[in-house]
C-alpha cells in the first residue's frame, strides 16, 4: 500500500524525512489493528519526495506544505474511526516533527482507492476479499 509523501524542504529538520516516513506507515498499520503483521508490513511501500522551498501552493501562494497520500484496496480506511484517528495521528506526526512550527492547515492527507482486483501481493492480481484473506491467513500464522 503505498504512501506518497511529499514535503517541502525545512518543513522537518534535514535528514528526518525519512523518520517521517516510518512514523506515518507505522501509524497506518496500527490503526488498521495489524501491528506485526509481517504481510502488511512488507506491502506498506512507498516514496518520499522533498521539495525545493517556492515549489508547494495552498491557496495560490507559496506555502510550505505536507502531503501525506495512501494508494490502498477499498478495505482501508474503511471506518470513520480509522479515518479521524489516522489523520489526527499523521497530523501530530508532522507537526510535532516540525518543532511545532508547522501549521496543522498546512497537512494534507488523502486516501485514493484501487479498483477491486487490482492490487497484488507477491504479483498476483487480488480482489478485496482475497487481500483480506491472505492478511488474517498470515496473522493467524504469527499467532501459532
Amino acid at each position: 500500500m503505498p504512501l506518497t509523501l511529499t514535503l517541502t524542504e525545512g518543513v522537518v529538520p534535514a535528514g528526518q524525512e525519512k523518520i517521517a516516513f516510518a512514523r506515518l506507515s507505522e501509524a497506518m498499520i496500527k490503526w488498521h489493528g495489524a501491528t506485526g503483521n509481517q504481510l502488511m508490513i512488507d506491502n506498506i511501500v512507498g516514496s518520499l519526495h522533498v521539495v525545493p522551498r517556492g515549489t508547494t501552493f495552498t491557496g495560490l501562494k507559496e506555502t510550505p506544505v505536507a502531503f501525506v497520500e495512501w494508494k490502498v484496496p477499498a478495505f482501508a480506511f474503511a471506518t470513520r474511526e480509522i479515518q479521524l484517528g489516522y489523520f489526527a495521528e499523521a497530523t501530530d506526526i508532522i507537526h510535532e516533527m516540525s518543532g511545532g512550527k508547522q501549521p496543522r492547515n498546512k497537512i494534507f492527507i488523502n486516501v485514493v482507492y484501487a479498483v477491486d482486483g487490482a492490487w497484488n501481493f507477491e504479483g498476483v492480481a487480488m480482489t478485496n476479499a482475497e487481500i483480506g484473506a491472505a492478511v488474517s491467513a498470515h496473522a493467524a500464522q504469527q499467532a501459532a
